[in-house]
């Protein structure tokens, strides 16, 4: 099954205390990938939702996160070849210098294994309390994407822009992985599609079912092939949280390329979960 789909884990499904634990395990049994999600900070009043039609946030406000590009270098150290990625970072939330020496640090250390996905972000009052404007946000994105690629592959940089403004400046080392490490946008709406199509080397979606992703997939096809720079290898990367064998199977006939998995009830029992999983699916 791995020759048609790759697997990744969903670290944010766990306790931060079995992260290690979880990330080592995953590597041994042959799971391609780990993924954090972040966010910079959670305002008390917590209103909205990632998914759809829903109003009710998925996390309450005291839920623990971490600088994910720290915590995945860390992992980077404990590990050897598993895959390690953010689903996703709000990158539009810091200065582009900022983002893409997070980047380039975790590329680095890990020896080429980072795995980027962005998003516009679905928080509003995680914007106000940061002082930015939430309906800028997917300009302020499009223009850190830019730049970020830039300082990824370019000598030298000088940027005027909406948000950014600097003079020529040099960014040293460039990431292992070149131009720049995979760069996945997150998200359902429009206009998130659009971004995937335009600038992203693949997209991650929520939890989908093969019926349930036909839709953003065919729009994606669609999209690309009215972009003039859409070309190479395309990943689309969705969440299932336990999917059996031939669930796997249906979604990488719907064109799913990674299915991002968490196959336990509770904390404790993720290393024996995944452990079961990659038995009865791999």
């Amino acid at each position: 099954m791995r020759d048609r789909i790759r697997f990744g884990v969903a670290l944010g499904r766990l306790n931060p205390a079995f992260h290690v634990e979880a990330a080592i395990e995953a590597e041994r049994l042959g799971f391609e990938s780990v993924w954090l999600p972040e966010h910079l900070v959670f305002p008390v009043a917590l209103a909205g939702s990632p998914h759809p039609g829903a109003d009710h946030p998925p996390v309450p406000a005291e839920t623990p996160v971490f600088d994910a590009f720290a915590y995945l270098s860390f992992l980077a150290g404990r590990t050897s070849r598993i895959r390690l990625g953010t689903h996703v970072y709000l990158m539009g939330l810091r200065h582009p210098f900022v983002a893409a020496r997070a980047v380039q640090t975790l590329d680095v250390v890990s020896g080429g294994r980072a795995e980027v996905g962005v998003g516009a972000g679905w928080l509003e009052t995680e914007w106000q309390a940061a002082g930015l404007g939430f309906r800028s946000r997917g300009r302020r994105l499009d223009e850190a994407i830019h730049v970020c690629k830039r300082l990824w592959s370019e000598a030298v940089v000088e940027h005027h822009g909406e948000f950014f403004d600097f003079e020529a400046v040099r960014f040293e080392p460039k990431p292992t992985q070149r131009p720049w490490p995979p760069l996945h946008v997150g998200g359902e709406s429009e206009a998130a599609l659009r971004r995937a199509a335009r600038v992203g080397e693949g997209w991650i979606g929520l939890e989908h079912t093969a019926e349930s992703v036909c839709r953003p997939i065919e729009r994606l096809h669609t999209l690309r092939a009215r972009t003039e720079t859409a070309d190479g290898d395309f990943c689309v990367t969705v969440g299932a949280a336990e999917p059996s064998r031939r669930e796997v199977e249906r979604l990488a006939d719907a064109g799913v390329d990674r299915v991002i998995v968490c196959p336990w009830r509770r904390s404790p029992d993720a290393t024996a979960g995944l452990a079961a999983f990659a038995d009865a699916v791999f």
